[in-house]
């Protein structure tokens, strides 16, 4: 079965059992429900539960039942993360993926709860899939969690743009990168390996999509991206182009996708998620960077 098959009937099973298992119920807040659903099918890449069935996979993925439920639990917590992100508090931002943002569709306060509900569904996708593997599930719970709160979580992510004096590296690290590194580390464990050697991995392919953003937002339109762009510049926030200029920030993604494909663990699918790095770092990078490098010199 294709990954983004088990992933889309993972997540979908996950809302089904939010939503009452089915539309219309009677004991289900209806409107709540909706804005979940919006929250979730809007057309996501699902990279990152993509990153960890790819690596369950290269491990062996004895019990897939498991990584399936491992993927959802963290594509939610994603999905949860982007709808906050969005929130007046935060980014204030009107779209998303194209699409009108949780909030803007479904008003502030059903968006606040529906990404609260989005995070606590994600844990209990895994504990309903413990089975004959309940030490694989709580140190999936564990990952996750280390990976989503305080201290370097994407929370603790999001916390960073409080700061006065904001450490790039921890930034990155925890706003964008910590759901990458739960990525391939949850992926590890649900296959029955150990997960710290996965860690440079994740890392890397997280750093990498936080300079590819940086560019896209700095380089691209908001119909090109499907979301609010020159938000960094707007906002005052860290940002690799701001720091290193679009031909720094270009070369300094090549070399963090190069160090990625280099830190993947020996493993019997090593070749394979070679490939898939390979794929996405090609997807990552903003395209005909130089037609966008012109028009933005241009306009100064």
């Amino acid at each position: 079965m294709q990954l983004s098959v088990r992933i889309e009937a993972a997540v979908t099973e996950a809302i089904q059992l939010a939503s009452g298992g089915f539309a219309g119920s009677e004991r289900v807040p209806q409107r709540l429900a909706a804005a979940l659903d919006h929250a979730t099918m809007s057309g996501g890449a699902r990279i990152r539960p993509t990153i960890l069935l790819s690596v369950a996979k290269a491990c062996g993925d004895d019990r897939p039942a498991l990584s399936d439920a491992a993927a959802a639990a963290l594509e939610l917590i994603h999905c949860a993360s982007l709808v906050h992100d969005d929130l007046p508090a935060f980014d204030n931002a009107d779209t998303r993926r194209g699409r009108p943002s949780v909030h803007r569709a479904h008003g502030e306060p059903l968006a606040i709860l529906a990404g609260d509900s989005l995070i606590v569904l994600g844990f209990e996708v895994l504990a309903r899939a413990a089975g004959d593997q309940p030490l694989r599930a709580l140190r999936l719970v564990q990952a996750l969690a280390q990976r989503t709160g305080m201290p370097g979580g994407i929370c603790a992510g999001q916390g960073w743009e409080s700061e006065a004096q904001v450490n790039l590296s921890a930034y990155h690290q925890a706003k964008t990168g910590a759901l990458f590194i739960a990525a391939t580390q949850m992926g590890a464990i649900a296959a029955g390996q150990e997960p710290e050697q996965w860690e440079e991995l994740g890392a890397r392919i997280g750093e990498a999509f936080q300079v590819a953003d940086d560019l896209k937002d700095a380089l691209l339109t908001a119909d090109e991206i499907g979301k609010p762009a020159g938000q960094d510049a707007a906002l005052g926030r860290p940002n690799a182009v701001h720091l290193m200029g679009v031909s720094g920030a270009v070369r300094h993604l090549k070399d963090i996708l190069g160090g990625a494909i280099a830190s993947i663990p020996s493993c019997p699918g090593e070749a394979q998620l070679a490939g898939m790095v390979r794929a996405y770092a090609e997807r990552m990078t903003p395209v005909d960077l130089g037609a966008q490098r012109a028009r933005a010199t241009g306009a100064k």
